[in-house]
C-alpha cells in the first residue's frame, strides 16, 4: 500500500514538472510576457522565465551541463544563435512544419528564426536629399564624400558585428579590412550609445546618417520613449540600402532547445506557438520587428516606413556567427572602438 501510495506520488510530481518549459532568454519586452500568458492559458503549459544577457546565460547552461534544467534559449542576434550552437547547447531539432514556414536561410538544424529585423540607414531630409542616396549601398558609406559623416554603435554592439560579417561574407575578407579602414574615418564622433542615440545624432544635425536597426525608429515614433524622441525621429528618414545588389542586410532573433530540455515536446510546442500567425501578430506590432513568416502584417509604424524594399533573402544568417569573431578583430584593427 506504501509503495502504491508512492507510485502515485511520483506519478503526480512527474506530470506536474512535465507540465512546463523553461526559458532562457536574452529578450526585454514586456509584451513577450504577455505572449506566453496566452500560451499557457491555450496549452496548461507554465511558462518559467531566467532574463539576461546572452554570454552569462550562455556560461550558466555550458557550466550546470546535463543538470540544466532549461528547455529554450531565445536570443536576439543570429551571430549569438550559431556560438551557442558551436558549443553544443542546442538539440538537434526535426521538424518539417518549423521548415516549411521558415525560410532555409533564417534557421539551422538547431534553432529557428522567429522575427526579422533590418539594420539601415537613416538621412535628415532637411540635409540630405532622396534623390542623393537613391543608390547608396552599405559599401558606399566609406566614400571619401562621406567624410564625418556616420554615427553608429561601438564595435563591441553584436548588431554592427553581424553587419560586418554580412559583408565578409558576401565581400570577403580582404575587401572588408579595407573598407573597413575607409568606413571608421568616416565617423561623425566616437561610437556611443545605442541605436536611438544615432538616429538623434541625425535629427540634431550632427550626423549625416545613422545605422540603426528599424525597430528602434519606430519605438521612437510610437512616443513610447517620450515626446522629445518622437519629435527627433519625425525629423529623420529610414532608408533601405543595396537595392541594386545583395538587398538590406536582414538579421533575426531566434530560438533553439536545449540539449538536456527535459521537457522537449513542450519546448517545440512552444517554438510552433511562438510561429503561429496570432503570436507573430502580437510579437511584430509591440516590438516592431518583422514577421518570420507569410502572410502576417507589420505594425502601421513599420509599414509606414516602406514595405516594398529588397530583402537580402541569399545570404544565411548563420554565416554571421562564421564570421563574427573575425569580424570584430578587424573593426579593432580599423580603430572602430
Amino acid at each position: 500500500m506504501f509503495f502504491s501510495f508512492v507510485f502515485f506520488l511520483l506519478l503526480i510530481f512527474t506530470n506536474l514538472s512535465a507540465n512546463e518549459i523553461n526559458l532562457f532568454t536574452t529578450r526585454h519586452y514586456e509584451s513577450d510576457i504577455n505572449l506566453y500568458k496566452v500560451f499557457e492559458n491555450t496549452t496548461g503549459i507554465k511558462v518559467n522565465i531566467v532574463s539576461g544577457k546572452s554570454k552569462p546565460l550562455e556560461k550558466r547552461i555550458l557550466e550546470e551541463g546535463d543538470s540544466c534544467k532549461g528547455d529554450l534559449f531565445f536570443l536576439a542576434d543570429a551571430g549569438r544563435l550559431y556560438s551557442a550552437q558551436e558549443k553544443g547547447i542546442f538539440e538537434k531539432i526535426n521538424s518539417k512544419k518549423l521548415e516549411k514556414i521558415i525560410p532555409n536561410q533564417f534557421r539551422s538544424s538547431y534553432w529557428f528564426g522567429v522575427t526579422k529585423r533590418a539594420r539601415i540607414i537613416y538621412y535628415n531630409p532637411e540635409e540630405t536629399s532622396q534623390e542623393e542616396i537613391k543608390d547608396l549601398n552599405y559599401e558606399d558609406l566609406a566614400n571619401k564624400e562621406f567624410k564625418n559623416s556616420v554615427a553608429i554603435r561601438q564595435s563591441n554592439n553584436v548588431y554592427n558585428q553581424s553587419l560586418v560579417a554580412y559583408m565578409i561574407e558576401n565581400k570577403g575578407i580582404e575587401y572588408t579590412e579595407k573598407w573597413l579602414k575607409k568606413f571608421v574615418n568616416n565617423f561623425s564622433r566616437q561610437p556611443q550609445g545605442n541605436d536611438r542615440a544615432q538616429i538623434l545624432s541625425v535629427a540634431a544635425k550632427e550626423s549625416k546618417f545613422a545605422i540603426a536597426n528599424t525597430y528602434y525608429y519606430a519605438l521612437m515614433l510610437s512616443g513610447k520613449k517620450g515626446k522629445e524622441q518622437q519629435l527627433a525621429a519625425k525629423k529623420v528618414k529610414p532608408f533601405f540600402p543595396n537595392q541594386n545588389s545583395t538587398g538590406t542586410h536582414m538579421n533575426i532573433s531566434g530560438i533553439g532547445v536545449l540539449k538536456h530540455s527535459p521537457n522537449k515536446n513542450n519546448a517545440i510546442k512552444f517554438i510552433e506557438f511562438l510561429l503561429s500567425p496570432k503570436a507573430q501578430e502580437h510579437i511584430v506590432n509591440n516590438s516592431y520587428e518583422y514577421p518570420i513568416i507569410d502572410g502576417v502584417k507589420t505594425s502601421k509604424l513599420i509599414q509606414e516606413m516602406g514595405l516594398n524594399f529588397k530583402q537580402d533573402n541569399s545570404t544565411k544568417v548563420s554565416s554571421y556567427g562564421k564570421w563574427q569573431k573575425v569580424a570584430f578583430e578587424l573593426m579593432q584593427k580599423a580603430g572602430w572602438n
